[in-house]
């Protein structure tokens, strides 16, 4: 079963969810043409086709939700008018506006791609492999068509498919195919020459002449759907073919864009899936995760960067596919985003720590601030709840340092810092024991700063040289305040259970742990 909100969101643009009950799920699709009622299972979607008028719209609201339906899908003016929607409401049915100018025939094609793919993700990696297909099939049928090699691409130059004639190819076709992504320097010339913004703006296809680079002429027809811009085909020719050849490749791209919106649907969809799967996995629930976890042991990392967990996750996903983790182990969790790779130092392993490491270096020469922090290695399924969990702590005492020494960073790398940040964790507010709380009271009435120089001689133990310039004093001023220190307090500093009871209780209330 699919929920609506989850089917929704992944075609978006073309349904927009109007009434949600919070239980609608649905499995199958119904069609509901005037004159013929609602004839189904309960759970089906119903597509009210051919439903023009509010009191049809009533009516056919009634007869779904009389035949169990799990939702309703009318045109979005239809599903806006206030008499439908009560009525939806009341009948406990979820309702969904269509986009105007959509065609039902093709968001059938949509739905059910949708739906059988939600009911074989949980065991089925492969589900997407009869569009690629497909595309495959397109991009060959291009090729012939135009007497060129073709290449079909998505909106941010990623290679989807392409025809198996290659005979006229340039070091940048080649590069392109064999990287499945259009080169960073092939993408910076066509940028300035314009091309790209003529393919997000226009629905005309556009003629690249050659250029001094070998870079040989191509046509790109832009791929659009509803005004959206999904993708490009891109064709390798020696000069621009007759205007008849290339109508025939502009028609060719609208079927192209039906397949696209059809990936893009099914991947919404896996991701969204494979993210409720890790959320459980993460949160305490290993039931089946042998089924789709890679082998073990594990890590837990927790993600940083700019933004909220889902702009994060995006921009997880990009960084993963692009640096060829396929399928990335991503979740968002109590606001904070979360993978889990390979415990292996291997760097060339998409999906691993030491990949990671390297992928957060490169990130860093260009100037995103990425930063992963780990825990401790998981060798069961039922331990990855701890990993995580010891993953936030890194990420708690390490902070917002984006440095080159803690931007990758595992748990055992920081054991004393958490070590210290459990046990201050367990004082309570203001539970200050002992002389400290004699020294707290003095420093609050006299603003003195005895507190912050007994850390300091704790921090450098035997180099009161060091100490007083950690808290920028003279030496001998420092002196004189442990002295009054002392006085006041009548502390026994040669006994090192003393020390760490005052250095833990010092942590908790300067609230900076020591690093020493």
């Amino acid at each position: 079963m699919l929920s609506i909100a989850d089917l929704t969101a992944t075609l978006a643009g073309l349904l927009t969810l109007g009434v949600d009950p919070s239980h609608g799920e649905v499995d199958d699709l119904t069609i509901a043409e005037p004159g013929h009622g609602v004839v189904g299972q309960p759970g089906d979607l119903v597509l009210g086709v051919g439903v023009e008028t509010v009191e049809a719209a009533v009516a056919l609201v009634d007869a779904a939700s009389a035949a169990g339906a799990g939702g309703l899908v009318l045109r979005r003016n239809l599903a806006a008018r206030r008499q439908v929607r009560d009525r939806a409401r009341r009948a406990g049915l979820a309702l969904v506006g269509l986009a105007e100018q959509a065609s039902w025939a093709h968001v059938v094609w949509l739905l059910r791609g949708v739906i059988d793919r939600a009911s074989t993700t949980a065991g089925d990696r492969r589900g997407d492999a009869p569009v690629q297909d497909d595309l495959f099939a397109l991009a060959d049928a291009a090729a012939a068509l135009v007497d060129a090699p073709v290449t079909i691409e998505d909106a941010q130059s990623r290679v989807l498919a392409y025809s198996s004639r290659q005979d006229m190819t340039d070091p940048a076709r080649v590069s392109t195919i064999v990287g499945r992504r259009v080169p960073d320097e092939v993408l910076a010339s066509l940028r300035a020459r314009g091309v790209f913004r003529r393919l997000a703006r226009s629905d005309e296809p556009v003629f690249v002449p050659a250029d001094p680079n070998g870079l040989l002429p191509r046509l790109v027809v832009p791929v659009r759907a509803g005004g959206e811009w999904l993708g490009s085909i891109w064709a390798v020719v020696e000069e621009r073919p007759p205007a008849d050849l290339v109508a025939e490749l502009v028609q060719t791209s609208s079927v192209v864009a039906l397949h696209l919106l059809r990936l893009r649907a099914q991947a919404d969809l896996s991701r969204r899936v494979a993210a409720d799967r890790l959320r459980g996995v993460l949160s305490g629930s290993t039931v089946g995760a042998d089924s789709w976890l890679p082998p073990g042991p594990w890590r837990v990392v927790c993600l940083g960067g700019e933004g909220g967990a889902a702009r994060l996750l995006d921009l997880w996903e990009s960084v993963s596919r692009r640096h060829a983790w396929n399928q990335p182990l991503l979740a968002d969790l109590d606001g904070r985003a979360y993978a889990v790779v390979r415990d292996s130092e291997d760097p060339l392993l998409p999906g691993t720590w030491g990949w990671l490491t390297a992928v957060v270096d490169r990130a860093r020469g260009e100037s995103l601030e990425l930063t992963a922090r780990a825990g401790r290695a998981a060798h069961a399924v039922a331990e990855l709840e701890r990993s995580k969990a010891e993953a936030l702590e890194v990420e708690r005492v390490v902070g917002s340092s984006t440095d080159a020494a803690t931007a990758s960073t595992v748990h055992e790398d920081v054991w004393a810092r958490v070590t210290v940040a459990r046990a201050c964790a367990s004082l309570r507010d203001g539970d200050v024991l002992g002389p400290l709380a004699m020294l707290a009271d003095h420093d609050r009435e006299h603003s003195s700063d005895h507190l912050l120089t007994l850390a300091a001689w704790l921090d450098h133990p035997g180099a009161p040289g060091r100490a007083a310039r950690s808290i920028h004093v003279h030496p001998n001023t420092l002196r004189y305040r442990m002295n009054r220190i002392a006085d006041l307090a009548g502390l026994d500093l040669d006994d090192p259970v003393v020390r760490l009871a005052l250095r833990l209780q010092l942590s908790a209330l300067l609230e900076a742990p020591s690093s020493a």
